[in-house]
This record gives C-alpha cells, structure tokens and sequence, in this order.
C-alpha cells in the first residue's frame, strides 16, 4: 500500500497553524478595541511568530513579482509591493465574527512603515522595554498583514483557483478572494479570476 504526495502549502499551513492559535486566544481575551491594548506572552508569542513569517513570505513574493528587486528589508518589499500589489495597501481584512475590520498595509499610503512592523521590531530586540507592544492590536495586524501576502504568494504562483481548508477567522478582500462552498463539497477559498 502506498502513499501518495502532493505538493504542501507550507505557507498556507503555517497561517492556518497561527491561526487556530489566535482563534484560542479569543476565548481568554475578546477581539473588541476596549482590548487592543492588552499583552501577554502568547499574543508576543504570535506576533513575532507571524511577523517573522510576513518576513519570508514579503520576500518570496518580491522574488516572484520582481526577480531583480532583490529585496531583504520592510522598506525594499515596500519598494515592490507598491508598484506590483498598488491595492495592497488599502486591502481591507475582516474578522466578521468578531465585527473587526484590518487594513495592515495602511500606512504604505503614506509611504511608513506599518506601525505593527515597528512595534515588531521594538519587542524583537527591546523587549525588556517594549513588551507592552506584543499586544492584541499588532498581534491582529501582523496576522492580517500576513494573510494578505499569503493569498497574493498563492495567487502569483498560480496555485490552483482554490485553497483549502479555508481560514476560520480571517476573510480576504472579495476582489482577491472568497470563501464558499465547492463542487463535491467542503468549503474552500477561492481565488477571484477577475483580479488577476
């Protein structure tokens, strides 16, 4: 009897991980702005967990969309995604369960560096300092910041139209992608075609 294997999306997989772990998180502490400022050493834990991946992914991505950007740093995947992903920025992630809304790349606009990405910075290497950071509020915007760069990865490799499972918290921005029922069953994230 043998097994077979197809390609992981190691990626897609992590996200899904940091996720469920956010999702538990919920059940100590309620996603409402009256909690934006609470800190824990699990939310430091999954924000630099997920910051670190939106590191690799940013990179991967700029590598895919631009093989001679040769990007390595915040302000040089900022440099590509703008040109590349111009909608990035004002992309807009939902928590509906919770009536939140996201816009992690926002402060692109005004050509800054997200203010999660710097409170990032400042846990990672002053934590002592800085702990109070690791909050729920970058902690919501990394993992949205992350997500965002997920989908476009998946999409600039041409991953098949859908992935699955799809997330439990997080909603994509409808012109990028959709949850909903698949042909044979099961729920899936779906890219949207006309974005493309």
């Amino acid at each position: 009897m043998g097994i077979h294997e197809s390609t992981s999306l190691l990626h897609w997989n992590y996200f899904l991980a940091l996720e469920s772990d956010v999702e538990r998180l919920s059940r100590f502490v309620e996603f409402t702005s009256n909690n934006f400022g609470t800190y824990s050493i699990e939310m430091a834990h999954l924000f630099l967990a997920a910051a670190s991946e939106v590191d690799v992914v940013a990179k991967q991505l700029c590598s895919r969309l631009d093989g001679t950007a040769n990007a390595a740093n915040i302000n040089q995947y900022r440099d590509v995604l703008r040109r590349c992903l111009p909608e990035m920025e004002s992309s807009l992630i939902t928590i509906p369960r919770y009536g939140l809304e996201l816009n992690p790349w926002n402060n692109w606009l005004d050509n800054e560096t997200p203010d999660w990405w710097r409170a990032h910075n400042k846990v990672k290497h002053q934590r002592d300092e800085h702990f109070a950071l690791a909050n729920l509020k970058n902690m919501l915007n990394a993992m949205a910041g992350l997500f965002l760069l997920v989908l476009y990865y998946y999409r600039s490799i041409g991953s098949d139209r859908s992935i699955d499972p799809p997330p439990n918290l997080f909603i994509p921005p409808r012109d990028l992608a959709y949850v909903c029922g698949s042909v044979g069953g099961g729920i899936r994230l779906f890219f949207n075609e006309e974005a493309r």
